[in-house]
């Protein structure tokens, strides 16, 4: 009766299964879907420039900024026709992989 409660209830695209889960399974970080509207730092480098400012309109594939990272110059575009929310970098700081650089907003 002892494995009957530790079964655990899994749903995969509708079909119902009964099963146990590991303790990495149990303790493993909870999917989230990334926020469009939060652009971060794809890898860890240097801002080396950035072309807009807090409440301009940008269209998109326009080049919002420059990330340096292993000597390479990475051109940042708008994903898609928005305004600039927030800028949370400056020229010439170190970032690390992941860091919020624009949040914005579709218009």
């Amino acid at each position: 009766m002892k494995e009957q409660e530790d079964l655990k209830t899994l749903i995969i695209e509708g079909a119902v299964y009964k099963t146990t889960f590991t303790k990495k399974f149990e303790n493993r970080t909870v999917y989230e879907a990334p926020d469009r509207n939060k652009i971060f730092a794809f890898m860890p480098g240097t801002i080396i420039d950035i072309f807009v400012k807090k409440g301009d309109k940008v269209e998109e594939g326009q080049s919002i900024l420059i990330l340096e990272a292993m000597k390479m110059h990475n051109n940042v575009t708008m994903p898609f026709n928005g305004q600039i929310v927030k800028i949370h970098v400056k020229r010439d700081d170190v970032i690390p992989k992941n860091h919020l650089m624009l949040e914005i907003k579709p218009i």
